[in-house]
């Protein structure tokens, strides 16, 4: 088959299904603005595509998103002719919905089958907005019909596809039952035999340092530090983490900027906020001990959650990060914030142990458990590890799931 993927930042959720199905013989084209020329990557040929975001339109606030969507959507109709004009012509679509992209993708190919990925809908109560009282905007007029008009884009184009896939229930259902009906929860997969624990693991981050499994060591890892991760949280909880454990070492992974949510204020990063809040109550020689290393490569970021000794997650009632099954299926003894999404993968005291979101103090209570009882920390991580095997192993579960999803969708027209 000719299978086209759309997304803004290919690979991305379909960094493992792509180049598979390209490996097992289908001719796989993708369509994204993350590269400038024509390039082929893992058997998929990638193709770019050419999107301005909008400037100087006047619209509504509430259509801000929509607009974008259309913007791109109209950008992805273009290429399409421009590819219908070379003679291609697609057997099946995949298309994450979060931009915009497969708007208009029934215009051009009415009878071929399209699936997308349903990352997230949008709820006024229950999910991200407003979950966090620091950062609520309190008292919102319309809150309810903004939140609809954010979700515009992805309903429509969950209405005109054939199917749908979410990696998680609780994603699934955040949509309404109409579209819910849709969906397929199937994971992106993680690559367990790789992510795995190795005793003999060494971390090793030139101008940061070097660690083993003989040191104490403490994993908090976010795409970029943000409060939608926790930052404030595992920040304001560091002095007394610090104080507790006075030979444990805390790296910290994560970019300056902002993948959700707002930019912090003053033209600062949230980093730089939360460090300059919490540094005059940490010494210089415990503020040693604390290491920021930025973004690490994969091989790096592998041998970080080997050497962990205890892995903190936190997160909104949001997607849940990839990292935190890849800790857990690193052997890491997790302590993760008890929001709906996390319940999912983290059972308290059996693959992790839990606590509220705000509660820093629980938190620290939480980790000190962990680092103060080894063999808690081995039953808690080979549990996790057992239960990232059973249900997201890519090889043996992800993968041929996926593999039956497109298959049915093949099958839809």
């Amino acid at each position: 088959m000719n299978i086209f993927f759309l997304h803004q930042n290919f690979p991305g959720q379909f960094a493992h299904l792509a180049p598979a199905l390209a490996a097992r013989g289908h001719k796989v084209l993708a369509l994204t603005t993350r590269v400038d020329k024509a390039q082929t990557w893992r058997g998929v040929q990638i193709a770019p595509y050419r999107f301005a975001p909008p400037k100087d339109q006047v619209c509504h606030p509430w259509m801000n998103t929509m607009n974008q969507a259309v913007h791109r959507g109209a950008a992805v109709y273009r290429a399409g002719l421009e590819v219908r004009q070379k003679g291609i012509e697609p057997d099946l679509i995949v298309a994450h919905s979060g931009w915009g992209e497969a708007l208009y993708l029934r215009d051009l190919w009415p009878d071929v089958p399209i699936g997308v990925f349903a990352e997230f809908f949008y709820l006024s109560e229950g999910g991200d907005i407003d979950f966090d009282p620091e950062f609520s905007v309190q008292r919102e007029m319309g809150r309810g019909a903004r939140v609809r008009m954010k979700n515009l884009a992805m309903r429509l184009q969950m209405e005109t596809a054939d199917a749908a896939i979410s990696p998680t229930r609780w994603q699934a259902d955040a949509h309404p039952p109409e579209l819910r009906s849709k969906i397929s929860v199937i994971h992106d997969g993680i690559d367990t035999d790789t992510i795995r624990p190795d005793p003999a693991a060494v971390l090793s981050l030139e101008g940061v340092g070097r660690w083993s499994r003989d040191d104490e060591v403490i994993t908090f890892v976010n795409r970029n530090l943000e409060p939608y991760r926790g930052f404030h949280i595992f920040m304001r909880a560091l002095p007394e983490l610090l104080r507790r454990r006075p030979r444990a070492h805390v790296i910290l992974v994560g970019g300056d900027g902002v993948s959700y949510g707002t930019a912090a204020p003053g033209g600062k990063s949230w980093k730089q906020i939360f460090v300059d809040e919490v540094r005059p109550q940490i010494s210089d020689a415990d503020w040693a001990r604390v290491h920021f290393p930025g973004r690490i490569g994969r091989a790096d970021f592998d041998a970080l959650l080997q050497v962990s000794r205890c892995h903190v997650y936190l997160t909104y009632p949001f997607v849940v990060s990839w990292s935190l099954l890849e800790a857990m299926s690193a052997g890491c003894a997790v302590v993760a914030s008890d929001t709906p999404p996390v319940r999912e993968m983290v059972e308290d005291g059996r693959t992790g142990l839990t606590f509220d979101f705000f509660d820093g103090a629980a938190m620290v209570e939480r980790v000190c458990a962990v680092l103060d009882d080894p063999a808690l920390a081995a039953r808690l991580g080979a549990a996790a590890r057992a239960h990232v095997i059973e249900r997201y192993d890519l090889a043996r579960v992800c993968l041929p799931a996926q593999f039956e999803w497109v298959a049915r969708l093949a099958e839809a027209r």
